[in-house]
């Protein structure tokens, strides 16, 4: 009896807490995003509510050889994700990138009031997290969204609605609770990443043909003081009734097909500090209009595969031990 006692306290500690881990983020519901297929037709008006989901925010580049290593991968990533993360990415003004979004470079000199050091590509910061650099970092990546799942136990509650009206998709906030998160330190935010977005024959471009997640519209709602403090890239940004809580619309431009609209309960910029960046998202859901390279059904079974494959680990590990 004593010897198997000992067997079992010899299994390191930190089998015991993956374990742990996994078996709480199976459990964790996911967020009601929603994707539809753009090979089917628009059948909305849809309306998208949640906030558990987690934003990943990537900097890439269409002249950068290595992002096109891992590009393709990351949206089977998002799609076999499901609604639990939400991946956007910047591309910077730097005279060379085919795409240089207004939009994208306001989000990259958000990120660097808290990653001064912000640059290399391609690099990615889970929900205001450690910067990760490189295709070789995304293990890292894959940690630190667990970590954040874990870790985000009451994020806010928003909802919108998105709808076509007269020809032009519009969206709309319909609700939001903050549950506490950035009292008088907040905005609300929409950020449209276009799918499939081509890249100008005449560009530097180690790549495809296109590009996925590029950011090129962003709108910024303050909560303290309902005003539109950012707006770039969409073709109206307009509040009702004087609040960013339930009046805050977006309406996209006539060219953009393939998307994902993000929205964003987040701190506003001016209370960002590279001191603390573990808490400047509070509540993140995200409404998808693109083609569909996972099928979102299989998301809870892949998280059931991954946590049976662990714990299979650990028992294999124990047997081990009792040898």
């Amino acid at each position: 009896m004593a010897k198997r006692l000992m067997a079992a306290n010899s299994v390191p500690a930190s089998n015991y807490i993956i374990a742990i881990l996994v078996f709480i983020i199976i459990s964790i519901p996911s967020s009601s995003a929603i994707v539809i297929d753009a090979r089917e037709n628009w059948d909305g008006p849809y309306e998208v509510s949640g906030g558990r989901t987690l934003l990943v925010e990537e900097l890439s580049a269409t002249w950068c050889p290595s992002c096109t290593e891992i590009d393709p991968y990351l949206t089977e990533v998002a799609d076999s994700h499901g609604s639990r993360i939400s991946i956007v990415t910047y591309h910077p003004s730097d005279d060379l990138d085919a795409f240089q979004p207004e939009a994208s470079q306001h989000r990259i000199d958000r990120l660097k009031s808290t990653h001064p050091e912000i640059g290399s590509t391609p690099s990615f910061i889970v929900d205001g997290g450690k910067m990760r650099v490189g295709p070789e970092s995304w293990p890292d990546v894959q940690k630190d969204i667990l970590t954040k799942e874990v870790n985000n136990p009451r994020p806010s509650i928003i909802k919108f609605d998105i709808q076509k009206i007269d020809g032009q998709i519009q969206a709309s906030v319909i609700d939001f609770q903050n549950r506490g998160n950035g009292e008088n330190i907040s905005q609300l935010t929409f950020i449209l990443a276009q799918h499939s977005l081509s890249v100008p024959e005449e560009a530097v471009n180690p790549g495809g043909d296109t590009r996925d997640r590029v950011v090129t519209a962003v709108a910024e709602c303050n909560l303290q003081n309902n005003t539109i403090g950012y707006s770039n890239g969409f073709s109206n940004v307009s509040i009702k009734n004087n609040s960013c809580q339930s009046g805050f619309s977006v309406r996209l431009n006539q060219d953009v097909s393939k998307f994902s609209l993000v929205l964003i309960h987040e701190r506003i910029h001016e209370n960002l500090s590279t001191q603390d960046s573990s808490v400047n998202t509070y509540g993140v859901v995200e409404f998808s209009y693109r083609d569909i390279e996972v099928s979102d059904s299989w998301n809870n079974l892949i998280a059931i595969l991954i946590g049976f494959t662990i714990v299979g680990f650990l028992w294999h590990s124990y047997q081990k031990t009792k040898k």
